[in-house]
């Protein structure tokens, strides 16, 4: 079955009326970077597309002591984007410049492991997701964003619209480790913020990619950290803690042993580079 028809919608209210119109059948695509390689391929027949490009959904802005990022912002945009540091950081660590340029902050949510490396930064922001239907909106915590793999909690008739990203406070870190530096997929990922009340973590937020079925926060871990001195003992504690939390995959990648060995690994060296920023501000 060949596509029958593409829709290119002008506002959210058309999309969401288009979704509502056709349900199931249509396949809501924003910089296909997901949906076009599993077309090309055969793999997917969809009997109706519609784009999002045109869909207004493209502005950042800040308000309320958050920032608000269209669904269809280009993580390239986000490379020159310069409020969130971290957001920069794990922008940079997607793919290469023509993944960049078409991939968004709204599709890299649904990208399939080991992918997904802006989300894991977003979690660790404790970002929220604004889902949007004929019927109105809904604020969803990144954090019970997903359900499984290849799960969210996305309904029939909504398309995410926003990602709102709070203010960060603290120090935060982002390290990927894969076979190359960049345009790779991640083996595991770490994206970190650390609030501390003196010399102890008053907060912490500690997000995995790369080592389960979707980014993921290590609780345990966070728990671990918050009320501790940032010390080598807490560090390599929270590292174990986070290795059992996780559910990695064997894949061509890396083994699902290998992946888990290396999680405390690149959980020290994240921690490690915040210490160092606390540091290097107290100086």
């Amino acid at each position: 079955m060949t596509t029958q028809a593409y829709y290119l919608p002008k506002s959210v209210d058309e999309a969401v009326g288009l979704l509502a119109e056709h349900g199931p059948s249509l396949l809501v695509m924003a910089g296909g970077t997901i949906a076009m390689p599993l077309i090309n391929d055969g793999i997917s027949f969809p009997e109706r597309v519609m784009g999002l490009r045109r869909a207004g959904l493209d502005s950042i802005s800040r308000s309320n002591g958050h920032h608000a990022i269209g669904a269809t912002v280009t993580l390239s945009r986000m490379l020159t984007w310069d409020e969130i540091p971290l957001l920069q950081k794990a922008a940079h660590n997607v793919g290469g410049w023509a993944i960049r340029n078409m991939a968004t902050v709204g599709g890299n949510l649904f990208a399939p492991p080991p992918s997904g490396d802006f989300a894991v930064a977003l979690l660790a922001l404790d970002a929220q997701v604004v889902l949007t239907s004929a019927a109105g909106q809904r604020v969803v915590p990144l954090n019970d964003f997903y359900t499984g793999f290849m799960t969210t909690v996305v309904q029939p008739g909504e398309l995410v619209s926003e990602i709102r990203v709070p203010v960060p406070a603290g120090q935060t870190a982002y390290l990927k480790f894969a076979r190359r530096e960049t345009n790779t997929p991640s083996i595991v990922t770490v994206a970190a913020l650390i609030t501390l009340d003196g010399q102890r973590v008053s907060d912490a937020r500690l997000a995995l990619n790369g080592v389960g079925p979707h980014p993921f926060r290590a609780r345990r871990a966070e728990s671990r950290l918050i009320g501790s001195v940032l010390d080598e003992a807490a560090i390599a504690h929270a590292g174990e803690l986070a290795a059992e939390a996780s559910d990695p995959m064997d894949d061509a990648v890396a083994s699902a042993w290998y992946r888990r060995k290396m999680i405390p690994v690149m959980v020290r060296r994240a921690l490690a580079q915040i210490v160092a920023k606390e540091a290097s501000d107290g100086i």
